[in-house]
């Protein structure tokens, strides 16, 4: 998380500015500061024919919310791939707390295509929305990132997760929530966009209401529960066709 006095909607009216900025720093002062997940942030689960992961982005990819990476996503990811297509999981994680795409293009992208990986998890855009990034930047960078991941990982499963639900932050207020929500929509539009059609790319749906056992204690970023309803959500909302390759004994739920 990273609010800055620059984050109005570029929709917002000018007359509610400073309610907006009054409400900005109280909520950077009143919502903890929770740390990473603890280091490493490679690891692995036990199995047959590891699945390659990385898991890329910002906060949520650095675990804020959870004590350890496997409590976060990585480790959530294997155990959900572990449950089914009877796979262990190797994986890694890299990202920054705060980080915007820009962010991600000019300090990581070394880090990220070093390795290469079966399943990709991109999770990036909250704090370009904070920022008040334009549709325009923030998309051509999502697609950059992308087409970068690609060119290391030419027949990997890449899958782009945008904007979180705003609007459905308990730890905002309106019109802070409502306009951040508005301009997140927007940039989450964009992205999509930018890289539909993309060969192996799946953008995620937005997701589904938050559960009461999602959060964290800062009210801002999944908990160990929440990241696991988030891998469970990822999973479900992959088309078949594209897990294809990953299976090895796939059975549904239910």
């Amino acid at each position: 998380m990273n609010f800055r006095p620059n984050f109005l909607s570029r929709a917002a009216a000018i007359p509610l500015a400073p309610v907006l900025l009054v409400q900005a720093r109280k909520a950077r002062s009143s919502i903890p500061r929770l740390p990473d997940a603890a280091l490493p942030w490679t690891g692995s689960l036990p199995g047959a024919d590891l699945i390659r992961l990385l898991v890329f982005g910002d906060s949520t990819a650095a675990g804020v919310g959870a004590d350890r990476q496997n409590e976060a996503l990585p480790g959530s990811f294997a155990q959900e791939f572990g449950d089914r297509f009877d796979r262990g999981t190797t994986w890694r994680a890299i990202g920054e707390n705060g980080a915007t795409s820009r962010d991600l293009l000019a300090r990581f992208m070394g880090a990220a295509t070093a390795d290469r990986y079966d399943v990709v998890f991109l999770t990036i855009g909250a704090n370009d929305a904070l920022g008040l990034r334009s549709r325009r930047a923030f998309a051509q960078d999502v697609r950059e990132i992308v087409l970068r991941l690609r060119k290391v990982n030419p027949d990997a499963l890449l899958l782009v997760s945008l904007m979180p639900r705003f609007d459905r932050f308990r730890s905002l207020r309106s019109p802070l929530r409502w306009n951040l929500a508005l301009h997140a929509a927007s940039l989450d539009d964009a992205a999509r966009a930018a890289v539909r059609g993309l060969d192996r790319v799946f953008a995620l749906p937005k997701p589904p209401p938050y559960t009461p056992t999602f959060w964290a204690t800062d009210l801002f970023h999944p908990g160990p529960s929440g990241y696991r309803e988030w891998a469970e959500f990822v999973l479900d909302s992959v088309p078949l066709s594209l897990l294809e390759p990953l299976r090895r004994r796939y059975s549904p739920r239910g």
